[in-house]
């Protein structure tokens, strides 16, 4: 592999999309470091220092590269723009205009993306301004009594939230180069260099604490463990035979091909463990504003807060089960997949085209997407499980949910490289 790296960089356009690609990386990280004007920088590290366990907003600091705690300009991250993706395309089943675009080819989902670039814009001035205010009262950092934004005016508010949302924008732009310029998705590379970032820190605090390098190695060991589970699963498929009937088009034949239509084992990737990991966040954020010495602010910090509690395990599961049937209902349609079968002359073998071929597909889906929702749901655990049983903080961000967006990115810029390699008759990375 090392060598096909290599060989990838002795060529002269490669090169530049891969030294395109990593200085894109590199100013995403730059602009992490950067404050936002009206933030006292030495107080928020401060405040950082002498944290505790804050699952309020770690979601989106795990998604920002640990920016949103730095309240820097990319204090957001990508996460306005994953949010706004998957509205889209949930609004595909309510709103029948985005399903016509989505069925219009290039045009339509170029219209798609402009949906989503000003629905992203929309949800950075909202959650910077939430973000901006969580601040002031002193919400995004428990416990800490130095103000983070000294200047409580309302013109300071106002030119952090433009900053902000420029800041969205400007990751939202250059994410787009590095798909068109660079290699790889440029959305999900600066993802994955959020997550990867904070790696080295988390690995760190487990090797300084109590037993820590016995701590180190068993979470190093089970870390690898889980990337071979993952890329096993992700690699993993079902192939479904389809056979094209024969047929005259004036002189010529047509069809009599054999294909397949490939599922695969995770169709739903990890927005089902993106949404579960939300939604469990909302009881917290409300606990935060109520009375912190009442009974169900205690309960809800007990249960639905601390993530060893059994039923945070218990209901973070099932929803996470829950949402791998809910998104994989909507990204494939067996109906729709059935009629364009018929429509070009397409049939499983044994099986009848039309509404039985769309009844086998249904029935093929249900059994894999269980086993699926199964293998997603054990990878989200299987870390904070481990941290648990060795009394870690499990407030570290390297649980299942960053090893599978690692992992998956991974693979998918790996293959894209391997496919230009094998486009310049090179040997590629994949054997």
């Amino acid at each position: 592999m090392l060598s096909a790296f290599g060989r990838a960089f002795r060529t002269p356009d490669l090169r530049r999309k891969l030294l395109f690609t990593i200085a894109i990386m590199a100013i995403f990280r730059l602009g992490s470091f950067i404050p936002t004007p009206g933030v006292d920088y030495a107080n928020v590290q401060q405040c950082i220092a002498g944290q505790g366990d804050n699952t309020l907003l770690g979601l989106i600091n795990v998604f920002s590269g640990g920016a949103l705690l730095q309240l820097s300009i990319f204090a957001l991250g990508i996460m306005p723009y994953i949010t706004a993706s998957i509205i889209v395309q949930l609004l595909r089943v309510v709103i029948p205009r985005f399903e016509a675009l989505q069925k219009e080819g290039q045009s339509g989902q170029t219209k798609l993306t402009q949906y989503t670039r000003y629905l992203t814009i929309g949800l950075a001035i909202l959650q910077s301004t939430t973000v901006i205010t969580t601040a002031r009262q002193g919400l995004l950092f428990q416990g800490c009594q130095v103000p983070v934004i000294p200047d409580d005016s309302v013109l300071t508010s106002i030119y952090m939230v433009i900053t902000m949302t420029a800041g969205t924008g400007l990751v939202m732009w250059l994410g787009e180069l590095i798909t068109e310029r660079g290699v790889g998705n440029g959305m999900s590379l600066l993802i994955f260099t959020s997550i990867a970032a904070s790696f080295p820190t988390s690995l760190w605090s487990i090797a300084g604490g109590a037993n820590g390098v016995v701590n180190f190695t068993v979470m190093i060991l089970v870390i690898i463990l889980v990337i071979g589970l993952v890329v096993f699963v992700e690699q993993s498929q079902r192939r479904i035979p389809v056979q094209y009937a024969k047929r005259m088009v004036g002189r010529r034949m047509y069809g009599g091909t054999s294909t397949y239509i490939p599922i695969k084992i995770n169709m739903s990737g990890v927005i089902p463990v993106i949404f579960a990991a939300s939604i469990l966040a909302v009881p917290g954020l409300l606990a935060q504003f109520g009375d912190q010495g009442s009974d169900w602010v205690v309960w809800i910090s007990n249960n639905l807060v601390e993530q060893s509690s059994p039923l945070y395990i218990a209901v973070y599961t099932l929803m996470i089960i829950f949402f791998c049937f809910f998104y994989t209902s909507i990204t494939f349609n067996p109906d729709e997949v059935a009629d364009n079968m018929k429509k070009y002359g397409g049939f499983i073998p044994g099986i009848r085209a039309g509404r039985p071929t769309a009844e086998y597909l249904d029935f093929v889906i249900t059994r894999i997407t269980s086993a699926g929702s199964l293998y997603l749901a054990l990878v989200a655990l299987i870390p904070t499980l481990v941290l648990v049983f060795l009394g870690v903080s499990t407030s570290l961000p390297f649980g299942g949910a960053s090893i599978l967006i690692v992992v998956g990115v991974g693979l998918d810029t790996v293959k894209q490289i391997d496919s230009q390699l094998q486009q310049r008759h090179y040997e590629g990375f994949l054997r």
